[in-house]
């Protein structure tokens, strides 16, 4: 499918909103596998295995980064700046992400941390070219 620069901007927010909650899917894996109590869901954390801890970190995290990408991504639609630029940008943002929480996830802190430097040097890339003048 061939998509504007325009679109793949709108699409990426979507998309950003599903790198939130990937890792919440660990999360509730391991909620199940230490049994899961709907009266009290945040008291089990302390039960919870070292690998969904890490993923319930990862899902906050998402959250923080989250909204500064909706901002710049927003911030470059609003102001006409869409380009292949922006498109590639998004597309790094998103890739960043995935990797950034499996990194997490798997407690690999050397390769999370350099993900988390690009998506947000890609967010600041978006609101960058947002405030551009030419």
């Amino acid at each position: 499918m061939d998509w504007s620069p325009e679109q793949i901007l709108l699409l990426g927010i979507p998309a950003a909103a599903i790198t939130v909650y990937l890792p919440y899917l660990v999360v509730a894996y391991g909620r199940f596998q230490v049994g899961f109590d709907p009266s009290a869901p945040r008291a089990l954390f302390d039960k919870l295995p070292a690998y969904a801890k890490r993923a319930t970190w990862a899902h906050q995290n998402s959250w923080e980064v989250f909204a500064l990408f909706v901002a710049g991504d927003l911030m470059v639609y609003v102001t006409d700046r869409a380009s292949t630029v922006t498109s590639v940008t998004v597309g790094v943002f998103l890739v960043a992400r995935v990797l950034f929480s499996l990194f997490y996830i798997l407690d690999l802190p050397w390769l999370r941390s350099p993900m988390w430097l690009v998506s947000v040097v890609c967010t600041a890339v978006l609101m960058s070219i947002s405030l551009s003048q030419s």
